[in-house]
Order: structure tokens, then sequence, then C-alpha cells
């Protein structure tokens, strides 16, 4: 089971990573262009809309991937001090709050998507859903990523900064 998690964490992670450098290289094309287009000709009317949209999706996928890398801010000075058994107790407190946030994040983010379904967006007119669709996606990964995070824990495994919280 274990094994079948970690294929599914890695295919997510390969998925995410290059969606990720794909929007920043994206986001760097639309800001050049608007920079460009202000400084020589008239202003691109879509480029601060698309690259304001872009950073959203850029956020919330980055902290996704970013919780699967082991590489969230993580105050663990405290439990460093602790004996192997509570502070294997401690990180799973901490996945399983992690985990109930970002189930809690899921739903508030479905929410707020269908509450923002008659809104289009002022430049594009395209329905803000899809740019608040990142919210669920993004929260949804990050429940999967604790939740395995937090199998491994409880099956023994270490968890080495790879896939959830260093130990």
């Amino acid at each position: 089971m274990l094994r079948l998690i970690g294929i599914i964490d890695n295919a997510l992670a390969a998925i995410l990573k290059p969606t990720v450098a794909l929007g920043m290289a994206a986001l760097i094309a639309v800001i050049t262009l608007q920079i460009v287009s202000r400084v020589f000709f008239t202003a691109v009317g879509w480029t601060e809309e698309v690259a304001r949209f872009l950073i959203i999706w850029l956020t919330f996928l980055g902290a996704a991937l970013a919780w699967h890398q082991g590489r969230h801010i993580a105050v663990t000075f405290l439990v460093d001090f602790l004996p192997k058994a509570p502070r294997r107790t401690m990180q799973i407190a901490a996945l399983v709050v992690t985990c109930s946030f970002a189930v809690a994040l899921t739903w508030l983010g479905l929410t707020y998507m269908e509450m923002s379904s008659f809104q289009r967006s002022p430049a594009l007119r395209i329905q803000m859903t899809y740019i608040y669709a990142v919210i669920p996606l993004s929260a949804v990964l990050i429940a999967w990523f604790s939740l395995s995070d937090l199998l491994r824990l409880m099956f023994g495994q270490k968890l080495d900064g790879q896939g959830g919280m260093p130990e």
C-alpha cells in the first residue's frame, strides 16, 4: 500500500513541477509583454489580469509542491529535543491538523467557486470559477500529501523532507 502511495505522490509531483515551471515562464512572458507594450506602444490591457491570475495559480500550486517536497517553513526546535516516541506523536498531530485544514479549505474553496460562478473577469471575460478552482485543487493535493505522510509515519517510515515534514 505504501508503495502505491509513493507512486501516486511521485506522479502528482511529476505533474506539478512542470506545471509550476510553465506557469512561471508564462508569467515572465506576460509581464515582459506588459512592460514592452507600455514603454514602446499602447499598453495591452489583458496582461495585468493574466499576470494576476497566474500569480494566484502559482501560489496555490507552489504551496502544494512545497508541501510535497518538505519545503514549508516549520518551527521544530521544541520537537527536535523530544525523545523519539513523543516526537513521532507531535508529527502525527501536525499532519492530522494539516490534513484537516486542507479538507476544510477544499470545502470552502468549492463554496467560493460556486459563489463566484456568475462573475466574469473584467478584461478577458472568463468565469471566475476557473480562477478560484485552484483553491480546492491545491487543498486536495495538500490533503493527499499530508495523508500519505501520515500513513508513512504510522507504518514506521521516516519522513525525510521529500514528501512531507522533515524528521
